[in-house]
């Protein structure tokens, strides 16, 4: 038995070069309006990501309470953000995709396709149900994927992130990773071909195998209701016919346009850690290595990163400490929990007062 537990999937971050922009436009869309946290001040702890010297940056955690990790949206404050250069395919090595869901598939694409021409028609998946695809302003793509698992019942049809399609160069070397330290566990399909889901993407008319993976055992601790206790999946997707580029390939670095990372709830870091170096996955950065708390503010916690095989980064973060309700000033020191257990729906309930409206 692991002496570790992982909760869920916390948040994706995007990198954007303009936070606030990108942050109206996923609240507009994804209903991401809920302001978990935001801090304006230098990522001290990320040298190995950023160029090997402290960056300031204005970042984000937007939640959306009826289920589902987050968004974590970043932007560099001083130094000028190096977009892409090149339009990412599929496959391509990095998270290339966000998977989002939703309640009722029909109903939400009708409402995002009157706001937003770049959304794709309804397809049928690999494992049999409706999908589409949309992708932001800056061209980072998201797949909706079909959920009835509501958290608190807003009246809109979207929710948060259920998992991420990362392109990696062979799957069989990435699988320790996903399967052995995140848990994902069950193969939900593995299938070689070209994909019909895929025909209206970049790169999407080639051959490509993709594996679809699934946690057997369910989430569990303080979010995992949030998050979704059973509901996330990663698939990995390789190339066939070409070799992928990097999505992140020098000099772009770590908050920089695009998805940055994956970011894992997790209970007991130390454990994890224990395990991660044991299958060769020792942590790249490690915001608290003497122990103790990182200060965001507000919340406090612990926060590390792996890298897969093509250099994916990995986030875990343990949460200590969380504001619950900025207006009035209420937190939840989580330490002096049972942190195996969920927390009651109340207390996600009063984040509605941290709800952000923009103009």
């Amino acid at each position: 038995m692991k002496d570790y537990q992982f909760v869920g999937i916390q948040q994706i971050g995007i990198g954007t070069e303009n936070m606030l922009a990108s942050w109206k436009w996923y609240a507009d869309m994804f209903q991401m309006n809920i302001r978990v946290l935001e801090d304006d001040t230098v990522a001290e702890r990320m040298l190995p990501y950023t160029g090997g010297k402290p960056e300031k940056r204005h970042a984000c955690v937007a939640a959306n309470l009826q289920g589902g990790g987050g968004f974590e949206i970043w932007q560099y404050s001083e130094r000028k953000p190096i977009p892409m250069d090149f339009e990412v395919m599929v496959g391509d090595l990095g998270i290339f995709c966000a998977k989002v869901k939703s309640h009722n598939i029909s109903s939400y694409h009708a409402e995002l396709a009157a706001k937003h021409a770049n959304v794709s028609q309804i397809f049928i998946d690999p494992h049999g149900l409706p999908t589409f695809y949309l992708h932001d302003p800056d061209g980072n793509l998201f797949q909706v994927v079909e959920d009835n698992d509501v958290f608190i019942d807003e009246k809109h049809y979207s929710g948060g992130v259920v998992g991420a399609m990362i392109g990696v160069s062979d799957i069989e070397k990435s699988l320790p990773v996903y399967r052995d330290i995140l848990g994902y566990d069950t193969v939900v399909y593995d299938k070689t071909g070209v994909f019909s889901d895929w025909q209206t993407m970049r790169g999407g008319t080639q051959q490509y195998r993709r594996v679809l993976l699934a946690h057997s055992e369910p989430f569990t601790g303080p979010f995992s209701k949030l998050y979704g206790s059973n509901t996330s999946t990663i698939e990995l997707v390789q190339a066939m016919e070409r070799t992928p580029r990097k999505i992140f390939e020098k000099p772009r670095q770590w908050g920089d346009p695009g998805f940055i990372q994956i970011c894992f709830d997790v209970v007991n870091m130390r454990a994890l850690e224990k395990h991660c170096q044991e299958l060769g996955y020792p942590f790249t950065a490690d915001s608290c290595p003497g122990d103790g708390d990182f200060d965001m503010g507000l919340a406090s916690g612990h926060f590390t990163y792996i890298e897969d095989p093509d250099g994916t980064l990995i986030e875990f973060v343990e949460v200590h400490k969380i504001p619950v309700s900025n207006r009035f000033n209420l937190c939840i020191n989580l330490m002096n929990r049972d942190r195996s257990k969920p927390l009651p729906a109340f207390f996600f309930w009063l984040m509605k007062f941290n709800r952000v409206k923009f103009d």
